[in-house]
């Protein structure tokens, strides 16, 4: 029969080695988890910007109404300027043109041959227009047509020279209207005369545009 003291003595072998054991495999334990990488920390967030934005910058109405009143003066003057130069050119073509015009007609009215009244007053009531038609009309046939013929009267009218230049010239002249200063020479022969007589005359005429062209408006004699 075994010896009791040598049980307990084994008991106390078989004890120790357990605690040495679980000691090792708690070390083992131990060493594996500090192995292990650490997890990271999270970052801390970063703190928001509380600066207030700064408002898109716009001008100032009082500012805005002014630069539309400089824009809209700039428009006006800029359409005034055109609207000045294209009278300017209108008025250039006018006096041009009613210059013409005038050295045409003032021959055709002023002359005369009682051979062939109709003929001559026809050709000149082509170049009159308005009211002064109307009087030339009923002149000639009340006044001049009569005497004419009872007295053979012939009248020759032509447009003075100077240097071989017609003595005509613009005196004013818009777009749609001109005056013409002229200087006449008229030869008239009748059977009230001995002999032919020369007139020296200066005539103003007026001339209006109309869809035919320019026409005289009115006759003065100076």
């Amino acid at each position: 029969m075994a010896n009791p003291t040598v049980r307990a003595r084994q008991r106390s072998v078989a004890a120790a080695a357990r605690a040495a054991a679980k000691r090792a495999e708690q070390a083992s334990r131990r060493q594996e988890a500090d192995l292990e990488p650490a997890a990271p920390e999270p970052a801390a967030p970063e703190p928001a910007d509380t600066t207030p934005a700064k408002p898109a910058r716009s001008r100032p109405p009082r500012l805005t109404a002014l630069l539309g009143i400089v824009v809209l003066l700039a428009l006006a003057a800029t359409a005034a300027l055109a609207w000045k130069h294209r009278e300017a050119e209108r008025t250039s073509e006018a006096r041009a043109a009613a210059l013409t015009a005038a050295r045409k007609a003032a021959p055709v009215i002023l002359s005369y041959d009682y051979r062939h009244l109709d003929r001559d007053f026809a050709a000149a009531r082509g170049h009159l227009t308005g009211p002064f038609l109307d009087q030339y009309s009923k002149t000639t046939e009340t006044v001049v047509a009569p005497t004419a013929k009872t007295y053979s009267g012939v009248v020759k009218a032509a447009i003075a020279t100077g240097d071989a230049t017609p003595a005509a010239s613009v005196i004013s002249a818009s777009p749609d209207k001109a005056v013409v200063l002229l200087f006449m020479n008229q030869l008239t022969t009748s059977t009230q005369i001995a002999t032919p007589r020369l007139d020296l005359n200066r005539v103003r005429m007026t001339l209006v545009r109309t869809p035919k062209g320019w026409k005289v408006s009115a006759v003065d004699a100076l």
